[in-house]
């Protein structure tokens, strides 16, 4: 007989670890309605020319991609950004701007598994769509910062760039925009020697190559040296001096508007998806060397799937990567304890009404578990012991002729004898405020 087991790359999430990814999930949810973003829900599959038009090289190859049996070639989402500028080409195009959307689901990618890097993934992505001004990009972090904030994560910090500023010296040195993207695709994978090799095969000056060098090189923590030392170095191309003033208006907006966090400013960070225009950025902490997430500006994707020239910038999430993280720093989920009993009745006669009880308890918003195995009570308690149940709910044949059940403290180790119009008054009494 075969043995079954996931697919490879492919993950069970058992409760516990259910119970976290919901509980991250949830938090999204929240900050999408504080900052007023509104839920889509796209397919997880796509047309192939949709999801491979500004993916990236390593994507494209990374995709599931497969023939339907009316012959069209379709894949597996390996990210959310293009279904969205797809939408905003056809269905939302004549919506007013700014347009918030978010969305949450499952992706797919071929890569080899490994810690934190699984085939299927899931992400929460953020779209903040028709501004080019840096309060939208400002907004995108701020919402992010919230997000690692209130899942408890300690010690992370941003990595952050814009690609404006290496395509405006490739972009000065009639370097098209194919070869661009291939020297931008090194310096995702941190080969900067290799992309300074393609770049001088690519005929670029030497104050080109000089100047490249110096970007690889710039990084810090402290924005105001960082930005001054690009500057310094681009002061000859005008598009990369443009891109470097406007990744410090966006970095100046978030200090004095009070957005703080820890942060890594590069010259030379890259991201493997070919669409972005403008200020990009990833989220790190210090037991994990992935990304917890990223994102950044894509000012021209939505004209190429045929809209309108539309502004936009987002982040993805990733919210299994951002649970991996809680668990590397020992933070559980701040999730309110459910108030959870067991039902467990004395005697065949007494099912139905027990089956009663439990009913009333649901609909009062009690989580109440039935004794459907037939068990003696001892058995049935040790049973909700072991699962964690906090109380029973024990239905007797003399204390039902009064109208009572007996209410048991699982911890305690002790049970009262309450009216049954009490039951959930005490049962709501007796149960913690959070866990």
């Amino acid at each position: 007989m075969p043995e079954f087991k996931t697919a490879r790359g492919m993950r069970d999430f058992l409760p516990k670890e259910a119970a976290t990814m919901r509980y991250v999930e949830a938090i999204t949810r929240e900050l999408a309605g504080l900052y007023g973003f509104q839920e889509i829900i796209t397919p997880i599959i796509e047309s192939y020319e949709l999801l491979a038009a500004k993916s990236g090289e390593e994507i494209r190859q990374r995709m599931y991609t497969f023939e339907d049996l009316g012959g069209r070639k379709l894949g597996l989402r390996p990210e959310f950004t293009a279904s969205i500028a797809r939408l905003m080409a056809t269905t939302l195009r004549n919506e007013p701007k700014p347009l918030r959307l978010y969305c949450v689901g499952s992706l797919y990618r071929y890569d080899e598994p490994q810690f934190g890097r699984f085939r299927e993934f899931w992400q929460s992505n953020f779209e903040l769509i028709g501004s080019t001004r840096p309060e939208a990009d400002a907004e995108i972090l701020a919402l992010t910062n919230d997000l690692l904030k209130r899942v408890g994560l300690q010690n992370y910090w941003f990595k952050i760039g814009h690609v404006g500023i290496v395509r405006g010296i490739l972009g000065a040195e009639d370097v098209g925009e194919e070869n661009q993207n291939k020297i931008m695709q090194l310096l995702d994978k941190k080969q900067w020697a290799d992309a300074l090799t393609l770049a001088k095969n690519l005929k670029v000056s030497d104050q080109c190559i000089a100047t490249l060098k110096k970007i690889f090189e710039i990084k810090g923590k402290n924005s105001d040296r960082v930005i001054e030392e690009i500057k310094s170095a681009v002061v000859r191309y005008e598009k990369a001096m443009f891109a470097v003033d406007n990744l410090g208006e966006i970095l100046e907006l978030l200090k004095t508007g009070g957005v703080e966090f820890d942060m890594s400013i590069e010259a030379g960070f890259a991201r493997g998806l070919e669409y972005y225009t403008g200020m990009i950025y990833e989220i790190y902490v210090p037991e994990m060397d992935i990304a917890l997430g990223g994102g950044g500006r894509y000012d021209r994707l939505i004209e190429l799937f045929g809209g309108e020239p539309t502004p936009a910038t987002g982040i993805a999430h990733g919210i299994d990567r951002i649970t991996l993280a809680m668990e590397k720093q020992q933070t559980p989920p701040l999730i309110r304890t459910q108030k959870r009993v067991m039902v467990i009745f004395i005697g065949e006669e007494l099912k139905s009404e027990a089956l009663r009880i439990a009913s009333m308890l649901r609909t009062a918003g009690v989580s109440a578990e039935l004794e459907v195995m037939g068990r003696a009570v001892t058995r049935a308690l040790q049973d909700a012991d072991r699962r964690g149940i906090k109380q029973a709910v024990i239905l007797g044949p003399k204390e039902m002729e009064k109208g009572e059940v007996i209410l048991r403290d699982m911890e305690k180790r002790e049970q009262h004898t309450i009216k049954k119009q009490y039951l959930i008054k005490e049962i709501e009494k007796r149960t913690p405020h959070s866990a």
